[in-house]
């Protein structure tokens, strides 16, 4: 195939779907909420119910809060597979899909934390299909786009944003199935108790 005639959008959109649909949705079906919750290391950072969290920053608009800290400390907190959901579907995805593809706005002090892995997955499924359909409505034109001063980078181009953004589910999510794998081989897994 001549890279004249190279579809970029398909293929910058199949970077991440292809990985979704082949290995990370079948790797996250079924998370339970000890999964979500657990924390293989004492003070780990974490999505909390609100009112519950000793970080220096607990940030949300619902019932839960998700830890943080500005400046971040070094070194960095462990966190919880519900605080790497949290950061994907704020952070990576629904501050985004607000952005550059008209979603309400979201931030971290805005966002209705999930207090359950069924509730985390479906927001995760929901701000996945704003952002795939927000890059396929941009064709091969809207890549070509300086993401502008919502972006940290300005003159960076949309395919950038969006190769970015790819970058970020991969790695984060990979973490989430790798804590997953982590999860049966724990004590946590069958006496509740922190390892």
């Amino acid at each position: 195939m001549d890279a004249n005639t190279l579809d970029w959008n398909r293929t910058l959109r199949e970077q991440f779907e292809f990985h979704w649909n082949h290995q990370l949705r079948a790797r996250l079906a079924g998370l339970t909420d000890d999964e979500y919750f657990w924390s293989p290391v004492p003070d780990a950072w974490s999505v909390r119910p609100r009112g519950t969290s000793t970080a220096p920053v607990h940030a949300g608009a619902g019932d839960f809060t998700i830890d943080y800290a500005f400046p971040t400390p070094v070194p960095a907190p462990f966190t919880t597979i519900a605080w790497r959901l949290g950061h994907v579907l704020v952070g990576v995805l629904a501050a985004r899909n607000a952005a550059h593809f008209g979603a309400p706005v979201a931030s971290y002090e805005t966002w209705e934390y999930a207090g359950s892995a069924a509730t985390a997955l479906d927001q995760l499924e929901a701000q996945l299909d704003v952002w795939l359909a927000g890059v396929r409505d941009l064709g091969e034109a809207g890549l070509r786009v300086p993401v502008g001063a919502k972006e940290p980078f300005p003159e960076l181009l949309m395919a950038d944003l969006v190769l970015h953004i790819h970058r970020e589910l991969i790695h984060h999510l990979s973490e989430v199935c790798l804590l997953r794998d982590l999860y049966p081989h724990s004590e946590s897994a069958t006496d509740g108790a922190i390892r």
